[in-house]
């Protein structure tokens, strides 16, 4: 999956795939995330450049939806 990288102290860079719903983040620490089932409107915030992605992250996908991680 195609990641992009985005401004955030927490995150490196996120890729969405629409055709199964999977949420891929990259953190700064060096983990690599899958998030299953996760509507594309939580990548579209994470993308957006408005507000703490970290913070959002945090608030609206971890925890909420079942991942697994890659790397």
């Amino acid at each position: 999956m195609n990641r992009e990288p985005i401004r955030s102290s927490d995150l490196a860079s996120v890729g969405y795939d629409s055709e199964t719903s999977t949420l891929e983040v990259a953190f700064h620490s060096g983990g690599i995330y899958q998030y299953f089932n996760v509507p594309e409107r939580h990548f579209q915030a994470l993308t957006s450049g408005r507000g703490s992605a970290g913070r959002y992250m945090n608030s609206n996908v971890r925890g909420h939806y079942r991942y697994r991680r890659i790397s």
